[in-house]
């Protein structure tokens, strides 16, 4: 397949501009742009991803050069303004996007959504001019990822505990502390690292800064051996009297834990995208065998079983999408968009879990060997129930959206 060049997205992303955001349930289709951009990305999947997708799972490798493929095509930057060298399209192509780079490769998703909602995202939105030159322009063709470090060993779904110190030194802050789980840990050349500069203010207390790295008194941990998503890289990161400049601050102090939680809220619509790739991969090879296993005398396909298999996966990964789209226009608009993008990440990941479980079923044995690719979407689809917001928070944010909207 040929590679499209970087400008002829840019051509697709004024289009965009013209698209005014409509409610998803009222199109019986995308609209024309978001169909061209869902063909460059499936093509670019099937031809790029989806080839070498087990052997980047088995040997654990970080795939270079095809995350610089996606930088010239455009889909590190997606929803980042052309003037500070991204694509400027709207989140619903970014979710379009999404979807059709998982459904080829999983850890590729996981990579790409990363660097466009949990990096760019947050220095986009909360960077000054000169944040954004340094830290922003740098990152949205391919050469270099960032990474997003909120998790520590302790907190769990606590976010706002942070034990990650920073302490103002001069013109300098310190920080001292762990981060865990660092999706990018090991390839991404920054980082938004929230810690607490004020501990009687409690989550109040947060902050959040732009680290990059390498940089003296920041080590990386041993690469995590995981169950899915194995291509791209999960550590630690280690702060021990980590100096950075006082201008790395994002956004004023105490602001942290606020520009945490607007950025997980986007960056649910990200990951509801890669489970629904997920979900799509496993029914696509669920019919794909189902039609050419031959059981007692024809396709298994033709059996009923299978059918209700194959028709509650597909039900259920259609609900998710639409879910998905939904939080993305509302997002596009502006108008409060936290309990939709909850609905649509919890959806999107249980579908993906279930959709890879009946994959396997309809495939039998053959699901349980890696010959096939059933028992990778199956490890790469756990973990969308846990990252960002494990299906127990989302759950909790749904019940609070509701409570507020009852007045109870």
């Amino acid at each position: 397949m040929s590679v499209f060049p970087r400008s002829g997205v840019f051509k697709i992303g004024k289009c965009f501009q013209q698209y005014s955001a409509r409610s998803i349930a009222s199109l019986s289709s995308l609209p024309e742009t978001h169909q061209m951009l869902q063909k460059t990305c499936r093509d670019f999947a099937e031809g790029e991803l989806k080839p070498i997708a087990a052997k980047l799972d088995k040997e654990h490798l970080y795939p270079k050069k095809q995350i610089k493929m996606m930088g010239d095509l455009g889909l590190m930057a997606i929803d980042v303004p052309e003037e500070l060298g991204g694509t400027g399209l709207d989140y619903l192509a970014y979710s379009i996007a999404m979807e059709e780079i998982s459904r080829g490769c999983a850890s590729a998703g996981v990579i790409m959504s990363v660097n466009n909602s949990l990096y760019l995202g947050p220095v986009a939105k909360f960077g000054n001019k000169e944040q954004k030159e340094k830290f922003v322009r740098p990152f949205t063709n391919g050469d270099r990822v960032g990474c997003f470090a909120l998790s520590e060993p302790g907190n769990g779904s606590d976010a706002g505990a942070a034990s990650t110190m920073a302490i103002k030194k001069g013109q300098e802050w310190k920080l001292d502390g762990t981060k865990s789980w660092i999706t990018n840990g090991y390839e991404s050349e920054a980082s938004v690292v929230f810690a607490t500069t004020d501990k009687s203010k409690k989550h109040k207390g947060i902050s959040a800064f732009i680290v990059p790295k390498p940089i003296k008194g920041l080590s990386l941990g041993k690469k995590e051996d995981k169950l899915g998503i194995r291509a791209s890289s999960t550590c630690n990161l280690i702060f021990e009297d980590c100096l950075i400049p006082e201008e790395n601050l994002l956004g004023e102090p105490g602001m942290g834990f606020k520009i945490a939680m607007m950025t997980l809220d986007a960056g649910r619509i990200g990951i509801a995208s890669q489970a629904l790739g997920i979900a799509q991969a496993s029914l696509d090879c669920a019919i794909d065998y189902a039609s050419k296993r031959i059981a007692f005398g024809a396709p298994i396909l033709k059996l009923q079983s299978i059918q209700q298999k194959l028709a509650d996966m597909a039900l259920r990964i259609e609900s998710a999408r639409l879910l998905t789209w939904r939080a993305a226009v509302l997002k596009d608009k502006k108008e409060p968009f936290t309990k939709a993008a909850a609905m649509a990440k919890l959806a999107a990941s249980e579908a993906a879990t279930f959709a890879s479980h009946q994959c396997i079923q309809v495939l039998g044995g053959m699901g349980y060997v890696s010959d096939m690719p059933a028992e990778r979407h199956y490890r790469d689809a756990r973990i969308t129930e846990i990252y960002e917001g494990t299906s127990e928070i989302q759950r909790l944010v749904i019940a609070a959206n509701l409570a507020k909207e009852y007045g109870v």
